[in-house]
């Protein structure tokens, strides 16, 4: 699904060039789940915004399902990014005016899916992740764990190819944090693509393969048991 080759990322500034990818190479399979790993500053939101098609690269290659896009517009990247990509954040961005079911809802009319079929896929995607029961409420009146259940359910409610998730138990406690893990798992097993950012490695058990990352390059990849 991703193949990226000698991909490179600089911020620019006036007074001092900064390399935040340096030439990584990085295959991910359809149905595989990927962990990334490494040190604050070793290049790893910059590898996750590339991949969920926020950014472009300065240099190298990164084929999506087949398809380059490390030239695309911005137009195209939005489109493809719609499509093709959920995001699960550590901040879990919800909307504090949205119903749950309203904040799950949101991506499907974007796409302009008609009203019976976004209530269909609403309703299946919070009975999967356990929160159906709670669609009406808002998000300050659940818990951490529940807030990111919605996130979740909102990020796979189109049913993308690929699932992006950044440090996504970073803001819960070790309960809520296992509960959000399993679900990510149980996603994986039912078919979803998943690529994570974490610094816990107790979080990153759950992946088939570690990636670490140093200084901007991927130094080590580890295979899961």
């Amino acid at each position: 699904m991703i193949q990226i080759t000698n991909l490179e990322k600089v911020y620019r500034s006036d007074e001092m060039h900064t390399t935040a990818l340096n030439k990584v190479s990085l295959h991910v399979q359809e149905g595989e789940f990927v962990a990334v790993m490494g040190p604050s500053g070793c290049g790893k939101s910059t590898l996750l915004n590339l991949l969920g098609l926020l950014d472009d690269p300065d240099g190298g290659s990164f084929l999506f399902n087949g398809m380059e896009v490390a030239n695309a517009t911005e137009k195209q990247r939005a489109e493809a990014r719609k499509r093709n990509i959920g995001f699960v954040f550590q901040s879990f961005n919800l909307i504090d005016e949205l119903t749950v079911f309203e904040n799950v809802e949101l991506p499907l009319i974007y796409m302009g899916v008609n009203n019976p079929e976004r209530r269909q896929r609403v309703e299946e995607v919070l009975e999967k992740v356990q929160i159906k029961h709670r669609q009406n409420h808002f998000p300050q009146q659940l818990s951490g764990g529940q807030q990111q259940r919605v996130a979740v359910a909102r990020a796979v409610v189109n049913n993308p190819k690929l699932l992006l998730a950044d440090e996504p138990t970073g803001n819960l406690d070790s309960s809520n944090g296992n509960e959000v893990m399993e679900l990510l798992s149980e996603l994986n097993t039912q078919g979803a693509t998943i690529v994570m950012v974490t610094h816990s490695e107790h979080d990153a058990r759950y992946s088939h393969r570690i990636v670490r990352m140093l200084d901007g390059q991927t130094v080590m990849a580890e295979q899961m048991a």
